[in-house]
């Protein structure tokens, strides 16, 4: 019989607040970390969820030392730090990375490549700093990285290879990404609106999100919020490409479908169980209207969805792992967060969009992503 994997606890660091509850808070309050920045000295400024660095820098101040870390390691080591201090790390605890960029803001004005842009540097600095004794794991495929870190922690603790596991995403908004996802024209005009009959594009975002993982039922930790305890048990997971083109999506949808179609057949849970969807949503044309034909062609097109991007932007490599962790906050808090800023379907599919905040009873949650070569990942959860 294979071994039950829960996730146990999580934090995470985005332009809403630097802990899960303040995220939450502001999420019910409507609010959202996108506004115009100018990143790019020579282009005006574009809409995009970001950090503010001055709290960022205040925050970090306050619970470490040393400060010889670029910026992007500073919010990794506030989403790690208060999941390192409730849990004990042994030799048979796996420290997984997920990052689609990591470091790449230090290739700025450089000539040779510096030691800290390797995405294995990275993962071992972090792991050093918490003492973690095993080998970093890097998870870096895209946009679908953070749902997959989560799969992969699942896999090896099912196998025996690991006891736990700490996960962590992140990515931070650079020069070099703002104008990677600007040659494809994928960039939104305005704040992005998925789903909706006027989108026009993304909104970048940055963010860390960092979960704890094992195979024993553990109860949440009081310090985490308000005397509520939980398990979310990991109950199925798939990740398929479809290889259909560098950077746009399958147009009918067949590597999202049997992602979410073999994960749905390992957790056993029939499309009338699952109580909520956490989309990808990234606002363009294509990908929108291709979700939409998958969460149809599983007849998922009644459960209830939204997407986190017109509250945080598109994450990058953090968005399936904060994502994740939003959506099972939802499930404690029974409420259901409205996708932001959908007004009017734009999708030739049908689709259950939440509007407003609402109550709900959340058991099965099924959390999706995609990304740029055609990967897609989906995972179910159950509230323990």
């Amino acid at each position: 019989m294979r071994k039950e994997v829960y996730i146990t606890d999580y934090n995470c660091v985005t332009p809403l607040g630097f802990d899960v509850s303040s995220n939450w808070n502001a999420l019910l309050d409507g609010k959202s970390g996108v506004a115009l920045h100018k990143i790019i000295e020579n282009q005006e400024p574009f809409y995009a969820s970001m950090i503010d660095s001055e709290k960022l820098e205040e925050e970090f101040q306050k619970k470490f030392d040393n400060q010889d870390f670029t910026r992007l390691e500073k919010m990794f080591l506030l989403s790690l730090k208060p999941l390192v201090a409730r849990h004990s790390i042994s030799d048979e605890t796996a420290f997984i990375l997920s990052t689609t960029k990591g470091n790449i803001s230090l290739l700025k004005n450089q000539t040779a490549l510096p030691e800290g842009v390797f995405l294995s540097n990275l993962a071992q600095k972090l792991a050093d700093f918490f003492g973690f004794k095993t080998k970093p794991i890097v998870v870096s495929n895209a946009c679908v990285s953070g749902v997959m870190a989560i799969a992969v922690a699942k896999n090896m603790i099912q196998a025996g290879k690991y006891k736990d596991a700490v996960v962590v995403a992140g990515d931070e908004i650079s020069e070099f990404v703002i104008s990677g996802f600007n040659s494809f024209q994928a960039i939104g005009t305005e704040i992005c609106r998925p789903y909706d009959k006027n989108r026009d594009g993304i909104n970048i975002g940055e963010a860390t999100a960092a979960v704890y993982m094992t195979s024993r039922c553990e109860e949440r930790s009081d310090e985490i919020t308000s005397n509520e305890k939980f398990s979310f048990k990991i109950l199925g997971d798939s990740a398929i490409n479809d290889a259909n083109h560098i950077s746009g999506p399958s147009r009918t949808g067949d590597g999202l479908f049997a992602s979410i179609k073999n994960a749905m057949t390992e957790a056993n849970v029939s499309a009338g169980k699952i109580d909520f969807i956490s989309a990808h949503g990234t606002a363009t044309i294509y990908n929108d209207e291709m979700e939409a034909i998958a969460f149809n062609r599983m007849e998922l097109q009644n459960v209830p969805l939204n997407s986190m991007k017109g509250y945080y932007g598109h994450c990058l490599g953090a968005s399936g792992l904060l994502e994740s962790i939003i959506s099972m906050e939802s499930a404690l808090k029974n409420t259901l967060i409205p996708s932001k800023n959908f007004k009017e379907t734009g999708t030739s599919q049908p689709l259950n969009i939440i509007k407003e905040n609402q109550p709900a009873e959340i058991k099965y949650i099924l959390k999706t992503a995609s990304g740029f070569g055609g990967c897609n990942a989906a995972i179910v959860l159950e509230k323990c």
